[in-house]
């Protein structure tokens, strides 16, 4: 893939931003007075994008721009552009469903693929706030409320079956970004790729167990196809804890960038998976052993009440509004086909947790092995300890990816997680 740009694009500085948002009314507006008085600053920290925060006198906005490669590696790793594109366009559908959950949305150009959002403030990165400790009241209700709204609401049970096609057609050109998690998530971390990596020389017998461990390489090709192929509905494609925003009152999730149509579990798991990494990673965080066994205990609680609130909702949408293609209600009149329906969604819903397990196994894999890490674990200054703290969080996931499927209960991760923090 060559490094290429559409005429018209742009990358843009704070220098030359000001001057481009002037020419967007509804924008300059809001910022209000003109660019002399507007303050940019550059503050993207993640792996592909720039990202601008603009302040004027009457308020403030969030600028998203693409960069035609991965900001992370360099210009070697070209990327498409539309994928500013598909992001706006996730943002513009999963905020139909779920408007509370997501920044708003206040002007997209395909050509600069650059959109223009709602600036969240005071709201933080979550896995920043788990770095230092803090209790969010509403976190689970809310990542609950989001996940049931979108995933249910873009899926077979909700959408007739020529409507939902016409979506998957849609972002089924999503393809570079598809590839990424394919090979970043399901393949490199199980062979000598070039772009993983992970703490040397402490995990260096690990990671060779893990490239020869022939029962988790063929797990995680069963969830490849998985993701390959069941698309289920659509996912935002890396919700994890840094793509999160919250404060005591409020959560949103952000950078869509990767949505498809693709297996509910995906999302799900990697918020759970995530969490789980945090959790691990408490002990590198702590002044002294013990001092944060509560706030262990309270993220081990978000897990259960996130799936918890997740499927509570998710069965309150399909029991109120059965009118997707996917599993016809009216086939089910008959005095004696309640209790079968009832045990069909049991079944929909089990299965739905494996899947969450074992994809929230293969995230926290891929964290530790693979190409981007997390700074929950990354910001542990001492090697010896966040590789034993990386040490224990594969021994869940391994766990998960190979048996999440005969998990039958979200309580039950809470107990194999401290069992393996204490081996």
């Amino acid at each position: 893939m060559t490094l290429e740009t559409p005429p018209g694009y742009e990358a843009f500085t704070p220098d030359t931003l000001g001057s481009y948002l002037a020419a967007i009314p509804t924008v300059a507006e809001r910022l209000g007075g003109g660019p002399p008085l507007w303050q940019v600053s550059e503050v993207g920290d993640g792996n592909l994008n720039l990202v601008f925060i603009v302040d004027g006198p009457a308020g403030s906005v969030v600028v998203k721009q693409a960069l035609p490669y991965v900001r992370l590696v360099g210009e070697s790793w070209p990327l498409p552009l539309e994928r500013a594109f598909f992001e706006h366009a996730a943002l513009v559908e999963h905020g139909r469903h779920a408007p509370e959950r997501l920044p708003k949305v206040y002007h997209f150009d395909q050509t600069k693929a650059l959109i223009v959002m709602e600036h969240l403030s005071p709201h933080i990165i979550l896995r920043k706030g788990l770095i230092a400790g803090t209790v969010y009241p509403h976190l689970a209700e809310h990542v609950a409320q989001l996940l049931a709204e979108t995933l249910f609401k873009t899926s077979d049970l909700h959408l007739a079956a020529a409507e939902k096609k016409q979506r998957m057609k849609f972002f089924c050109d999503n393809t570079e970004l598809c590839r990424i998690t394919e090979e970043l998530i399901f393949t490199d971390p199980y062979r000598e790729a070039e772009l993983n990596r992970h703490t040397s020389p402490q995990l260096d017998a690990l990671a060779l167990q893990f490239r020869e461990d022939t029962p988790l390489k063929c797990a995680a090709q069963e969830l490849k196809l998985r993701f390959l192929g069941d698309a289920q509905a659509l996912i935002h494609g890396d919700l994890h804890t840094g793509s999160l925003m919250v404060t005591a009152n409020d959560t949103r999730a952000i950078d869509p960038e990767f949505a498809f149509y693709g297996p509910m579990g995906f999302d799900i798991g990697a918020v759970l998976g995530n969490l789980l990494l945090a959790y691990f990673s408490q002990d590198g965080h702590e002044a002294r052993a013990g001092e944060r066994d509560g706030y262990r205990q309270w993220i081990l609680e978000q897990i259960e009440a996130i799936w918890e609130g997740f499927e509570a909702r998710f069965r309150g949408l399909w029991n109120e509004a059965p009118r997707g293609d996917g599993v016809v209600a009216g086939l089910f009149t008959a005095p004696t086909d309640g209790p079968a329906l009832a045990a069909f969604k049991d079944r929909y819903m089990h299965r739905l947790l494996g899947d969450s397990l074992r994809f929230g196994g293969m995230k926290m894999i891929r964290r530790i092995f693979g190409l981007a890490h997390v700074e929950d674990l990354e910001s542990i200054a001492d090697p010896e300890l966040r590789a034993a703290c990386e040490k224990r969080a594969l021994g869940l996931a391994r766990e998960l990816v190979l048996f999440g499927a005969q998990v039958t209960s979200v309580r039950d991760v809470a107990p194999a997680a401290r069992f393996h923090r204490l081996r």
